[in-house]
């Protein structure tokens, strides 16, 4: 039941739980600074939260590439599901104000992607389970 939830819903709520202000108030809070580091080199890497966002959902597009190579029923209502999820980020971004952002671009676009790649992976790995007698 619950491998059918398509795990990018998690930065599609993160996202809009940081525009109600949960994680910091200002104009544009995905430029908030989270750490920094001071390397080796001299140089100073930070990471702002809406790095992190990407970051996010990198990782749970890798756990839904994972997901997509099985071949059971629960993979079908997955492939809707995440459509559905990538639909709703392409109308939040046409839609709200504050979706205009390159965070949330990026974010759509690895929805999309999501998407995409699921179905051909389904489609690939479908042809191989064909038995002909």
């Amino acid at each position: 039941m619950f491998g059918a939830i398509p795990l990018l819903i998690v930065p599609f709520v993160l996202y809009n739980l940081g525009l109600l202000g949960l994680f910091g108030g200002g104009d544009d809070p995905w430029t908030t600074e989270m750490f920094s580091i001071r390397m080796m080199s001299g140089g100073v890497f930070s990471m702002t939260l809406g790095d992190l966002m990407i970051l996010i959902g990198l990782i749970f597009l890798f756990v839904e590439m994972v997901k997509s190579a099985r071949t059971t029923n629960a993979s079908i209502m997955d492939h809707l599901l995440s459509t559905l999820v990538f639909i709703a980020f392409l109308v939040e971004f046409l839609l709200v104000k504050g979706a205009a952002h390159s965070v949330f671009f990026t974010l759509m676009i690895i929805a999309l992607f999501d998407v995409l790649a699921g179905f051909s992976v389904s489609m690939r790995s479908a042809s191989r389970d064909i038995n002909l007698n």
